[in-house]
């Protein structure tokens, strides 16, 4: 009697921890915002910078960079080129070519007796040698592993730092899709290199970036990073409008859905999203479809015959059939995995950042993204996301009506874990 006690507290203990994994402790949004006013009107940058938390500040300047061959380069540079210093979050950061030259990058600063403080997710680092971390803490790096194993904190283990976030000399600010593994190098030439992009950022929003690693660098290590190594007097460096802005579970984990919500529902003429998982909640589908029945031409573009998770591309299609029939076009890209994440909105607003456009994002991951106003800049990316749309295969609704019977099984097994995909 006793070990069938002892076996019902553990299995009972287990549970509470696995549900742990899927709660966030705020009130989750129940209804679809109402449309109220377009993204040109003064009231929408109002509300986002109120509601989302950093105001949207001028005098930025963005510049996308496009696949390894340009992103790497960029950071790189910049690394090498620190002088106060250096503040790096990640996720994915494996072994490999690129890894090496992030490494050594890394440690070179630190050893040269720059602060050089990195935060690496402990699952997203699991393809990472210890050989590496040795290396950078060796020279001087200040390292933390994000969340690690540990018996204290697995009801937590679920909500990992998804962030993509650099910034050297409290200056130049970096974030976007890639991670450090040799899969993003390359120029997205064939299945083996993937496409994707980031983006570097100058002007008033890059202190909004440097706050946004200190999120995660006090919960992890209770020091704060201040002074005027990290926040600098900042100049105007451009023209454009834009704010950054964080979602975790602990705290505002609700902010990624809100942003997407009460974008969509702004929406007059045009909605070009890029997502490299998308898994859209009754909230987001619901959006999407109102926005529809206000003739806002909607354009979404995914992975195709390349992905890394088909679990989510079954996850992904069991919401497309009312999407696609009310005219939402659904496009698959066709010569390697598309990881780009880019949303842009009536030419008027640009969304990058490290959020994917599903469950896991909105709730359960530290997420960041920033925000562009600026028309020129949307134009540009426009032009980005019907190059991208070239080389895909638009999918139909007779098609995902048609769809074997095996695709509709697995996406009914899939239902019930969508938000863990």
């Amino acid at each position: 009697m006793a070990w069938i006690i002892a076996a019902t507290i553990a299995i009972t203990v287990l549970v509470v921890v696995f549900a742990f994994n899927f709660a966030t402790s705020e009130k989750q949004l129940e209804r679809v915002i109402t449309h109220h006013y377009s993204l040109g009107d003064p009231q929408f940058r109002r509300e986002m910078s109120v509601m989302m938390g950093p105001s949207v500040l001028p005098g930025n300047h963005v510049t996308a960079l496009d696949n390894g061959e340009e992103i790497f380069p960029a950071m790189l540079e910049a690394i090498r080129g620190a002088q106060v210093s250096i503040t790096f979050e990640t996720y994915i950061y494996w072994s490999g070519e690129i890894g090496e030259e992030f490494t050594e990058a890394l440690s070179e600063r630190a050893r040269a007796g720059i602060p050089v403080h990195v935060t690496i997710d402990w699952v997203g680092s699991i393809k990472m040698d210890q050989a590496l971390l040795d290396r950078m803490e060796d020279a001087g790096v200040e390292l933390q592993r994000y969340r690690p194993l540990k018996w204290y904190n697995l009801g937590r283990m679920n909500n990992r730092t998804h962030r993509k976030l650099l910034v050297v000399d409290g200056r130049i600010g970096f974030t976007g899709g890639v991670g450090i593994a040799d899969l993003w190098q390359g120029d997205a030439q064939d299945p083996q290199h993937w496409r994707d992009m980031h983006f570097r950022v100058e002007g008033p929003a890059v202190a909004q970036m440097q706050a946004a690693f200190n999120d995660n660098w006090i919960k992890t290590t209770g020091e704060v990073l201040n002074g005027p190594k990290y926040f600098p007097p900042l100049q105007p460096a451009g023209e454009m409008d834009a704010h950054l802005f964080i979602a975790s579970p602990a705290g505002g984990s609700e902010s990624m859905h809100l942003m997407y919500l009460m974008a969509i529902a702004a929406a007059e003429e045009s909605i070009d999203l890029s997502a490299s998982y998308f898994v859209p909640d009754p909230l987001i589908v619901g959006a999407l479809l109102t926005a529809r029945k206000r003739d806002v031409r909607i354009r979404i573009l995914l992975p195709g015959p390349h992905i890394d998770s088909e679990a989510v591309r079954f996850a992904s299609k069991a919401t497309w059939g009312p999407l696609l029939r009310a005219g939402v076009e659904i496009h698959e890209y066709q010569p390697t995995m598309i990881h780009t994440k880019l949303l842009v909105i009536d030419q008027e607003l640009v969304s990058v950042g490290s959020t994917n456009f599903d469950i896991r994002s909105f709730r359960l991951n530290d997420e960041a993204s920033l925000n562009i106003y600026d028309h020129e800049f949307a134009a540009q990316m426009t032009r980005v996301f019907e190059r991208d749309l070239q080389p895909t295969k638009r999918y139909t609704y007779e098609t995902w009506h048609d769809r074997p019977w095996t695709e509709k099984l697995a996406e009914r097994v899939l239902l019930p874990i969508k938000s863990q995909l």
